[in-house]
């Protein structure tokens, strides 16, 4: 794939994250009742407003990654039925529903990924090696086949079919094949001494994948996204003691993406994973890790940040108390230019020290 087309996938998969991201924010800010001014697609400055629907400016903006909801008053608690006027629950409700979208869409990717890569089928048996010169080689069978009945028999697990192929060594057995949407029916004769290494009919046998069962993905998936978010909140933990490599750790920007995305792309390519439903299984885990990621980040209790901002509504929330509006305006701005530095530094190490899959 070309580097262009890389970069546009990228761009695409980090624009619809942060998409979906805002309209969590969009939805639950209509719900509680804050007006939104503004839903952009891109950062500003603007290019064009598309339409306007119910009040709300959807808007098409010059820099192409993701996009932002502009909620009235938004910094403002003197606007009245605007967002920083709010009660704090409901600020706290559109606060967390971001990230939450971004959970949400993670744990989706993670159900499609567990359900494509499948159980085995511990019924079948499937040949995955036929040994040159070999019976099955001899009448035909190819790796890929699978074994449902011998000698009329069905096939009830792989130790069934070796202990009966044993059985009958010497004797012709019949075996009733599955080849994709065919079914055929071979004869032959396993070998009562085969070579070193091989059985008697000269096969290697192993369980197909069945794609796994719609409940079962979704308790993988969360129980992948809980091991995901915990070994997060451990990482500083680890670093402190040492246990863990700082340079395979380090935050990345968007080259730092992109070197991760064209590796995870490169290993699907590269890679032939037996899974029943073929899928880009490397690349939709980045995409799904990329997406809880921007999730944990954007509750990290940073100003500016949405984890930044539910810091302000606790107060309030807890001691009916609330900081003053300037005294968070002034923290989210400071916050957001030490983020913008953060990420220059970020970036320039995504080039003097690009991140390797490990």
């Amino acid at each position: 794939m070309s580097v262009f087309l890389l970069i546009l996938q990228v761009v695409i998969v980090i624009s619809l994250l942060i998409f979906f991201h805002e309209l969590g924010h969009f939805l639950s800010a209509r719900a509680v009742g804050v007006p939104i001014e503004e839903f952009g697609f891109g950062y500003p400055p603007r290019l064009v407003k598309i339409a306007e629907w119910k009040g709300t400016e959807i808007t098409l903006n010059w820099i192409p990654f993701g996009g932002f909801v502009r909620p009235k008053g938004e910094s403002d608690d003197n606007v009245e039925g605007g967002m920083a006027s709010a009660p704090a629950w409901k600020r706290l409700v559109i606060l967390l529903s971001g990230p939450l979208m971004n959970f949400l869409i993670g744990i989706i990717i993670l159900i499609v990924i567990y359900s494509a890569m499948g159980i085995p089928a511990s019924d079948q048996a499937m040949i995955t090696q036929v040994s040159p010169d070999s019976p099955a080689m001899q009448v035909g069978l190819l790796p890929g086949d699978i074994v449902t009945s011998i000698d009329g028999q069905k096939i009830e697990d792989i130790d069934q079919l070796i202990t009966i192929v044993a059985e009958r060594a010497g004797t012709p057995i019949t075996l009733v094949v599955t080849r994709g949407d065919l079914v055929d029916t071979f004869t032959l004769t396993p070998r009562v001494d085969p070579p070193p290494g091989e059985g008697a009919m000269g096969v290697a046998l192993s369980n197909p994948l069945k794609p796994t069962p719609f409940f079962q993905s979704i308790g993988y998936a969360f129980e992948a996204t809980g091991f995901i978010i915990r070994e997060t909140l451990l990482l500083p933990v680890r670093l402190i003691r040492g246990s863990v490599d700082p340079a395979l750790v380090r935050p990345v920007g968007y080259k730092g993406i992109y070197d991760i995305y064209s590796q995870a792309v490169e290993m699907d390519q590269e890679t032939v994973m037996p899974t029943a439903e073929p899928l880009p299984v490397f690349t939709l885990s980045i995409i799904a890790n990329i997406s809880l990621a921007l999730g944990i980040t954007n509750l990290l209790p940073i100003p500016a940040l949405d984890g930044g901002r539910i810091l302000f509504t606790l107060p309030e929330l807890i001691f009916r108390k609330r900081i003053p509006q300037q005294w968070e305006n002034a923290a989210n701005t400071v916050s957001f230019l030490l983020l913008i530095l953060l990420m220059v530094f970020i970036t320039v190490l995504d080039f003097t020290s690009p991140i390797v899959i490990p």
